[in-house]
C-alpha cells in the first residue's frame, strides 16, 4: 500500500486556512490520521494548532514547491472520529464557511492552541520539551521521543499553565453589592463576574487591566470573591439539587415504548422515534431505562436537555439510577478547562458511557455512539443562530445515520414540523398518555385582564382572581409557581423631565431597570448604565420605572406571602450553584412561591405545587414570528404541567387581554392534537413550514456607513431576480423587528422555496454582491428566532 507523504491540515485559529504539509518520518505511517491535531510551522518561527483533514501521496502543488513538514502531534490519538469530522465538514459546506471556522467554534479553547510542553519521565527523572526544542533534536532522539509518544509515555502539558490561569474568581455575594458607592473598582470587578460568571484571574485582569489586581485581592480578603481550582466539582452541585425521584417500575405504556426502542437499537439500521408523553408521564424514566440498555450493549448514549438546570437534574437522576455507569456532564457554562478535560477524556475512551449535556455536547467524540436523546425536542434552544447556525436535531440525525443508531425525540408538546412528520408516517410515534401518578392534568382557567383597572402601576401585574388563588394556596401551606417571561425589575424607565425613555445607544432598545444591581441594562448587547444617572437628553434626574419584570413581581409577592419569595431567572442564577440552591430551597418548602421565566416551565418536579399562574400569557403571542402561537401554546402547556404532580390536585391560571385568541381553547383543554391541526391549516394557507422550505438572510452594516444602503439595494435587486428564476419567493430585505443592535443596522430577507439547494444558491448570490465586505450576511436555514 502506498505510504502517504503529505496531508491537508486546517488551522484552528484565524485565518482558518487549509494548508498542505509534508508528513515527517519520525512516526509510523499509520500514526497520522484525519482528526488528529498537530503543531504546524508558519512564518516567523511560530507554531499553530491544525487538524489533519486528508492524507495523500502527492502534494498537488506546482512542481518545485517544497512543503514544510508537520512539527509534532498535539496528542497521541485523533480527537475527532471520522464520523464527527465528516459532520463538521458538511456543516461548513452547507453554511458556506471555512471548515476551520466551524472547528474553531466547537472545539474548547485549549484544544485550539499549540502552546504545549512534552513531558516524559525516565530513570526517576523528568524532562520537558518545547516544540522548538523538539525540532532541534537529533534524528535518533526524535525517533525515541516519537516511540515514547506512541506508547503513552509522554504527556502533553499546556505550556502557559500558571496559578492565574488555573484559579477561578467565583463571586460569593449577590447584588446590591455591600460596598461603599465610591469603591468603583471593586464594584467593576463584581459587575464583570456577575455578568460573565466565574473567570480565571488571568482572564479577569486581561479584561479589566492590571489595576484590577488590588481590588480583587481586597474582595477576596473580605469574602465577596473566592478563588477556586478549576478542577473542583463545584459545577455539578448535585448536593444542592432537589431530592432524586423514588425508585420506579415502568407502566405498560413505558414498557411498550422501551420494547420498541430496543428493537430499533438491535436492527442495525438508523432509526428515529418520537416519544409523545403528557407532562408527568415519566419520559425521563424511559430515557434512563434506554441508557441502561445502550450501556449493556456496549454503546454510548448522549442525552441532551434544553437548559443547564435540566441537564444537572438529569445527570443526577442518571447517576442515581445507574450508580456504576460512567456518566459525564457537559455544557457551555462549565469552565474552559473542564470542557477541555471532558473532550480529551471522551476522545481517549474506548468503552461506552453516558453523556448528559446541552446543545454543544453534540460535538463530543463519544466512543461507539449508539443513541441520542433530545428531551423537550421542541425547545428553541436546540437551534443556534449566532456566529453560525445549526439545528441540533439535524446534527443528531446525521450522527445516528452514520453510526446506524437511534435518535429519540421526546416532548409533551412536540415541534409542529416533528408532529407533522410523525402524522405522515416519516417517524414512528410512541405515546405516554397518562401521568405516572394516575392523576389527571390540572384544569386551566383564563383570567381576563381587561376586567380590572390594570393600567395603574400600583395595582401590579396580577389580577384579583390570581392574587386570591395565591393567598388560598399559601393558607393551605401548599406551593405556587408564577411564570413571567420578562426578567429585571422594570422593562422601561421613563424620564419625567423630558418624556423620553432611556435607550441603549448601540441598539436603540429600551434599557431594563435591574434594582438589585442599581443598573440599567440592555439585554441584547450588555450595555450598562448606573441608576440613577442623568438623562442623556435633558440631564434630568426624575424617572419612573414602567412595567413589571420577575424582580419586581417577586418583590410584590414577598409582601403577600409574608416571607421571602424565590426567583429563578438568568439574573438570579449567575453565581455557580445558585440555581441548584434555589431549586433545592423550593423543594424543601422554604418559600411558598417561586417566580421565574421560562426556565420554570419544563422538567421540574415539585409535588407540593398546586397552583401555576402565567402572569402575562400574551407576552409572546403577538411577536412578528409565524411560530408565535405555537411557542405560546408549548410554553403555557409545559408550565401548566408543573401543577398537581403530587397527591393534591392542581390548578392553572393564565392571564390574558385577548380571551378570544384561538390558542386558548386548546390550552384550556390540553388538546395538543387539536391545536396542531388548526395551526397546520393556517400555515398551509399562508405558506409556512412544514409546507415550504424557509431561510432567512440576516443582513447588517455599521450605523453611519454611507455605502451600506446602496450595496443593500444592489443585493436586493440581485436576490429578487435570482429568486424569480429559481421559483423562490423573496420577501425583503426589510428592516428587522430589532432594527439596530450592537451598532449595526439590521435587515431581514425571507426566502421561501421547495428545496434547500435553491435557497443556498440565493445566499451565495447575495454574498457576491458585497465585494468590498461592507455588509455582514448570514444564512439561517429554517430560522427559529425571527427578531
Amino acid at each position: 500500500m502506498p505510504v502517504p507523504m503529505f496531508t491537508d491540515a486546517v488551522l484552528l485559529t484565524p485565518p482558518y486556512s487549509v494548508l498542505t504539509y509534508a508528513i515527517p518520518p519520525d512516526f509510523p505511517p499509520d500514526f497520522w490520521r484525519p482528526g488528529l491535531r498537530a503543531a504546524v510551522p508558519l512564518g516567523g518561527g511560530a507554531y499553530r494548532a491544525a487538524l489533519l483533514l486528508k492524507l495523500k501521496e502527492v502534494s498537488g502543488l506546482p512542481e518545485g514547491t517544497v512543503c514544510k513538514p508537520l512539527c509534532w502531534p498535539l496528542e497521541a490519538f485523533p480527537l475527532l472520529s471520522p464520523e464527527l469530522l465528516l459532520m463538521l465538514q458538511d456543516m461548513a459546506l452547507r453554511q458556506g464557511l471555512a471548515v476551520g471556522r466551524v472547528l474553531g467554534h466547537v472545539l474548547p479553547k485549549g484544544l485550539r492552541s499549540a502552546k504545549i510542553l512534552l513531558r516524559r519521565l525516565c530513570g526517576g527523572k523528568g524532562e520537558s520539551f518545547s516544540l522548538g526544542r523538539v525540532r532541534g533534536l537529533q534524528l535518533e532522539e526524535r525517533l525515541r521521543l516519537a516511540r515514547e509518544t506512541c506508547g503513552g509515555e509522554v504527556r502533553f502539558i499546556a505550556s502557559n499553565a500558571d496559578a492565574a490561569n488555573e484559579e477561578l474568581c467565583v463571586p460569593h455575594t449577590e447584588p446590591p453589592w455591600p460596598l461603599r458607592p465610591n469603591a468603583t473598582r471593586q464594584i467593576a470587578v463584581l459587575e464583570f463576574l456577575h455578568e460573565h460568571g466565574p473567570t480565571t484571574r488571568r482572564e479577569l485582569l486581561r479584561h479589566l487591566g492590571e489595576q484590577a489586581a488590588q481590588p480583587l485581592r481586597a474582595l477576596v480578603e473580605v469574602g465577596h470573591i473566592r478563588l477556586e481550582r478549576e478542577a473542583t466539582e463545584r459545577e455539578t452541585g448535585d448536593k444542592l439539587l432537589p431530592p432524586p425521584p423514588s425508585p420506579f417500575a415502568l407502566n405498560d405504556e413505558q414498557a411498550a415504548a422501551i420494547a420498541d426502542m430496543r428493537a430499533a437499537l438491535n436492527n442495525g439500521q438508523a432509526a428515529l422515534r418520537l416519544l409523545f408523553g403528557v407532562t408527568g408521564s415519566g419520559k425521563t424514566a424511559v430515557y434512563l431505562e434506554l441508557a441502561k440498555t445502550c450501556l449493556a450493549q456496549g454503546k454510548s448514549m448522549l442525552l441532551l436537555a434544553p437548559e443547564v438546570a435540566l441537564a444537572h437534574k438529569t445527570r443526577r437522576d442518571a447517576a442515581c439510577f445507574l450508580p456504576d455507569a460512567p456518566v459525564f456532564l457537559y455544557h457551555g457554562y462549565q469552565s474552559a478547562a473542564r470542557r477541555e478535560a471532558a473532550y480529551r477524556a471522551l476522545g481517549e475512551r474506548e468503552t461506552a458511557c453516558l453523556v448528559v449535556g446541552t446543545r454543544s455536547a453534540l460535538f463530543l467524540p463519544l466512543p461507539r455512539l449508539g443513541c441520542i436523546v433530545l428531551d423537550e425536542e421542541h425547545d428553541a434552544s436546540y437551534k443556534q443562530d449566532e456566529k453560525f447556525s445549526y439545528q441540533a436535531k439535524e446534527l443528531a440525525w446525521f450522527r445516528m445515520r452514520r453510526n446506524r443508531g437511534l435518535l429519540l425525540l421526546g416532548s409533551a408538546t412536540p415541534d409542529l414540523k416533528t408532529w407533522y412528520a410523525a402524522q405522515k408516517g416519516h417517524l414512528p410515534l410512541l405515546r405516554l398518555s397518562r401521568r405516572v401518578s394516575g392523576r389527571p392534568l390540572p384544569p386551566v382557567e383564563m383570567v381576563d385582564l381587561r376586567k380590572g383597572n390594570l393600567f395603574a402601576e400600583a395595582d401590579g401585574l396580577l389580577a384579583p382572581e390570581s392574587e386570591d388563588a395565591l393567598r388560598q394556596t399559601i393558607a393551605r401551606e401548599e406551593q405556587a409557581v408564577v411564570l413571567l417571561n420578562r426578567r429585571g425589575y422594570a422593562p422601561l424607565v421613563y424620564c419625567l423631565d423630558c418624556g423620553k425613555t432611556r435607550r441603549c445607544p448601540q441598539c436603540e432598545i429600551g434599557l431594563t431597570y435591574h434594582k438589585g444591581r442599581e443598573k440599567l441594562l440592555c439585554h441584547y448587547c450588555g450595555h450598562a448604565e448606573s441608576y440613577p444617572s442623568p438623562c442623556p437628553h435633558c440631564r434630568g434626574m426624575h424617572f419612573l420605572p414602567l412595567g413589571e419584570g420577575t424582580e419586581r413581581l417577586a418583590e410584590r409577592l414577598t409582601t403577600m406571602a409574608g416571607g421571602p419569595v424565590l426567583r429563578l431567572d438568568r439574573d438570579s442564577t449567575r453565581r455557580p450553584g445558585r440555581m441548584e440552591e434555589i431549586l433545592s430551597a423550593f423543594a424543601r418548602r422554604e418559600s411558598p412561591v417561586l417566580v421565574g421565566t421560562q426556565m420554570l416551565s419544563k422538567g421540574h418536579h415539585f409535588p407540593q405545587v398546586t397552583l401555576v399562574v402565567a402572569a402575562d400569557g400574551d407576552l409572546g403571542l403577538n411577536l412578528p414570528d409565524y411560530r408565535a402561537s405555537e411557542r405560546t401554546f408549548q410554553l403555557l402547556l409545559q408550565a401548566a404541567g408543573r401543577a398537581g404532580r403530587g397527591e393534591k390536585p392542581g390548578r392553572v391560571l393564565i392571564q390574558t387581554r385577548d380571551t378570544g385568541h384561538y390558542c386558548w381553547q386548546y390550552v384550556c383543554g390540553g388538546d395538543v392534537e387539536g391545536f396542531y391541526a388548526e395551526e397546520l391549516a393556517r400555515r398551509r394557507l399562508h405558506g409556512y413550514p412544514p409546507f415550504v422550505r424557509l431561510a432567512l438572510l440576516r443582513i447588517s452594516f455599521a450605523v453611519g456607513d454611507e455605502a451600506g444602503p446602496a450595496v443593500l439595494a444592489e443585493l436586493a435587486a440581485a436576490v429578487r431576480e435570482r429568486g424569480r428564476a429559481s421559483d423562490v419567493r423573496v420577501l425583503g430585505p426589510t428592516p428587522a423587528p430589532l432594527p439596530v443592535l450592537r451598532g449595526r443596522r439590521r435587515f431581514h430577507c425571507l426566502l421561501k422555496g421547495q428545496n434547500w439547494p435553491d435557497l443556498r444558491r440565493l445566499y451565495f448570490s447575495a454574498k457576491e454582491c458585497d465585494k468590498n465586505g461592507i455588509l455582514r450576511i448570514l444564512l439561517d436555514i429554517d430560522p427559529v428566532n425571527m427578531l
